[in-house]
């Protein structure tokens, strides 16, 4: 058997390279399930953090513990890992809920704990809703002026990571993803609604023009790519998981209709397009397709 066809987890051990210990937060997620299951896949020890752990792989160590109580021992009892991935985040498709602002504080004070133990690599998930309205592709440079609590939110704990990571001397990866497709039963997406609205009989389906172009991700994939991103060290900073691909949304949605087979026909104009929604809006994939290639 050619080195190419051996799992990505058997080439790390046979290369010699040394598995990290990554603890990944907010692990019994929707996008942290994947995640924790693309690292173990990729050879790296997996240390599983949540308040519910239910459907986490059972090769993690999954450690059920509210990260946000006051607790001087954390970092040891997490496992005292090389990397933490912290993807733990209240109300993630509800962009102005009053959680986004009301925990941003509980955050910054576990990175804050976790650096102050001896952490020397921290990644967080982002969100394009950093950014805010843009037209075209968002790279690392992109000024962000973010216009929902949530993206308020992400974009304060970014600046807060940055400068905690340079006090610390630690290596930050801030993680930006885009829209997601995939296991659609337990998201919160027009996908999930979708399928939602399909399984209950529903003939229609309310939806705008769908013009707008959008960079659509499968979540096994953007797994993949985030479990990519935190097993080196060598690619820092603001580093989109995305595809790079415009797609209109009406091309992705019907394409999600045929590849699901549902019975279900989109009711197009029904809602009018948001004054505040993009034309057009990706991911620069410049960094990821640079760290795919050379893992």
């Amino acid at each position: 058997m050619r080195a190419s066809a051996l799992p990505l987890g058997a080439l790390l051990l046979d290369s010699g390279i040394m598995a990290k210990k990554i603890l990944v937060t907010g692990a019994g997620g929707y996008i942290g399930r994947h995640v924790v299951r693309a690292l173990l896949d990729a050879g790296q020890n997996v240390i599983a953090s949540d308040l519910r752990l239910e459907g986490v792989d059972d090769r993690a160590t999954k450690v059920q513990a509210n990260i946000f109580e006051p607790n001087d021992n954390l970092f040891e009892e997490l496992g005292s890992p090389d990397v933490c991935l912290h993807m733990a985040w209240r109300d993630g498709f509800k962009h102005n809920s009053d959680n986004h602002m009301g925990d941003l504080s509980s955050h910054y004070r576990f990175l804050k704990h976790m650096l102050d133990a001896g952490l020397q690599q921290v990644a967080v998930m982002g969100t394009m809703h950093e950014v805010g309205y843009w037209e075209g592709a968002i790279d690392e440079n992109t000024p962000c002026r973010p216009a929902s609590m949530y993206g308020i939110a992400k974009n304060a704990l970014r600046e807060a990571t940055l400068m905690l990571a340079k006090e610390h001397d630690a290596t930050v990866q801030w993680i930006r993803a885009y829209y997601i497709v995939g296991d659609d039963a337990h998201g919160s997406s027009i996908f999930s609604k979708l399928l939602q609205a399909a399984n209950d009989g529903k003939a229609t389906f309310p939806f705008t023009m769908g013009r707008n172009k959008y960079d659509f991700i499968d979540v096994d994939e953007l797994a993949r790519q985030i479990s990519a991103v935190v097993s080196q060290d060598k690619v820092d900073g603001i580093i989109n998981c995305c595809t790079g691909e415009p797609v209109t949304l009406a091309d992705r949605v019907e394409r999600y209709i045929k590849e699901n087979h549902l019975n279900i026909k989109l009711e197009y104009g029904a809602f009018p397009d948001r004054p505040y929604d993009s034309p057009g809006v990706w991911g620069d994939a410049s960094k990821i397709k640079h760290i795919l290639k050379n893992r």
